[in-house]
């Protein structure tokens, strides 16, 4: 991430439901096919499916496996009312400023409601809609709908039902698999009491509940949801994953033909895939095709330019896949750019990868300071990792809102970036580095101005202390 502004986060494809088996079309055709063009389509493929995949790392989390700590069910929300720690390593990059309330939806048999209450006017908060592609369709909260109460449906690509009373918006995503990132803002350790009222106030109704009708059928899809192992998306095993995540994601008239190429390979929503059934030849073709997605994409990831590119809608981002794979290993759930600017870096002023052993200055000049309608933080995190990093003072982020925060005479702001204490006169604006790790630090700016949305502010870097 050099000199980079970086972050760091279903619909139905109509496959009956009868039961297939590998199509016989579709293996005929990869025998057809180059092995160059194959391995074409494979790296395609790999880049395409990625930010789903890892999306549905969080769904599955916290909707299926009763295992897992963040479990909670499809359609309830699961809240966090103190600010993230090291121990919290389910998203990469994790926000430490906003306590989050996610909630994994499934709307394949009806739509749900979201209820927000009213919240003080001091207080941001966002609730922010992501589809399975990873698309931020859209957005509740203070920027977006203003800090009264509110009642939101959301629905899915198939519903065409009539709107109930007392609904203020419909907000319709492209696939019926989705994943809710709410963020509430929390002044401090004394306002986590306030924070956990608001948080049970957050409600996902089920449609059927809010207009007191009697329970839609329930939606049957070919494959079953699958459980989610890391290891899969690194072997042919991420065309079994794909098959049965896009049962649930709509086909927009952009893809039509990359689902035709797709589909050379085994890649169909809804249709087992047997790699026994190829030859190979292909197989290894498809392999190539994956080690090739991988390295481009790791290749990608610290070279970022434009965060704000890498967040936002299907128009905005414009089908740009690898953009949104980079945007999924970078951090996943980064915000559009109009809710939240995304800054920050691994390397020094000089250029050179950020140290735990070295000490480091981060100087902003009074009119270097950032323009946040809300507030702006900066968080730091281990590489390759990217979590947060523990320290003797459990400091994570720092930022404008940080209690005892000091600024110069002149009204400049200096943080000091290093492993151990800079002396207890500079501890107030001390940020806590790794010790002996490589290290990147993100800065969050909230409800942005127009000169951080359109890059005209640049963020200093940190240099070695003197």
């Amino acid at each position: 991430m050099k000199n980079l502004t970086t972050f760091f986060i279903v619909t139905l494809l109509a496959v009956t439901a009868c039961k297939k088996e590998p199509s016989k079309d579709n293996q005929e055709t990869a025998t057809a096919l180059s092995t160059d063009s194959i391995t074409a389509i494979a790296k395609e493929a790999w880049i395409y499916g990625y930010p789903i995949f890892y999306n549905y790392k969080a769904i599955y989390s916290s909707a299926i496996n009763k295992e897992a700590k963040e479990y909670s069910g499809f359609n309830k929300f699961k809240s966090v009312a103190t600010s993230a720690t090291p121990a919290d390593t389910l998203i990469i990059t994790i926000n430490n400023d906003t306590p989050y309330s996610m909630a994994p939806i499934n709307v394949s048999d009806e739509p749900v409601i979201l209820e927000v209450p009213k919240i003080e006017n001091d207080r941001y908060y966002v609730m922010q809609l992501v589809d399975l592609y990873t698309f931020n369709f859209e957005y509740v909260g203070s920027r977006a709908t203003g800090n009264n109460a509110g009642k939101y449906l959301i629905a899915g690509p198939d519903w065409k039902g009539e709107t109930p009373k007392g609904i203020d918006k419909v907000l319709h995503s492209e696939t019926n698999l989705i994943y809710l990132v709410g963020r509430t803002q929390l002044h401090n350790p004394a306002d986590v009491s306030n924070l956990k009222k608001i948080q049970a106030q957050y409600k996902l109704i089920p449609l059927h509940e809010y207009t007191k009708q009697p329970a839609p059928p329930i939606k049957k899809y070919n494959l079953p949801l699958p459980v989610w192992k890391e290891s899969d998306y690194g072997s042919l095993q991420f065309i079994s994953a794909l098959n049965a995540l896009l049962q649930y994601a709509n086909e927009d008239s952009s893809e039509k033909e990359l689902r035709k190429r797709f589909a050379k390979i085994g890649i169909v929503p809804g249709q087992p895939f047997d790699n026994s059934k190829y030859s190979p030849e292909t197989i290894k073709a498809i392999e190539k095709g994956i080690a090739e997605a991988k390295q481009e994409l790791n290749s990608k990831i610290d070279n970022v330019k434009d965060a704000g590119s890498l967040f936002g809608t299907r128009a905005e981002l414009k089908n740009n896949f690898l953009n949104r794979a980079i945007a999924a290993a970078a951090g996943i759930y980064g915000n559009t750019k109009e809710e939240a600017v995304y800054t920050g870096s691994n390397v020094d002023k000089n250029n050179q990868q950020l140290l735990g052993n070295n000490k480091y200055v981060l100087k902003f000049t009074k009119d270097q300071l950032p323009e946040a309608k809300y507030f702006w933080s900066i968080t730091m995190y281990n590489l390759p990792k990217r979590f947060l990093i523990s320290n003797p003072i459990n400091r994570y982020s720092i930022g404008n809102k940080t209690k005892g925060l000091k600024y110069e005479s002149n009204g400049d702001l200096v943080i000091y970036l290093q492993s151990t204490s800079p002396g207890k006169d500079k501890e107030s604006n001390w940020l806590p580095t790794p010790k002996d790790e490589k290290f990147m630090f993100v800065m969050r700016i909230y409800g942005p101005q127009p000169n951080v949305i359109n890059n005209i502010w640049k963020m200093p870097l940190p240099e070695i202390a003197k």
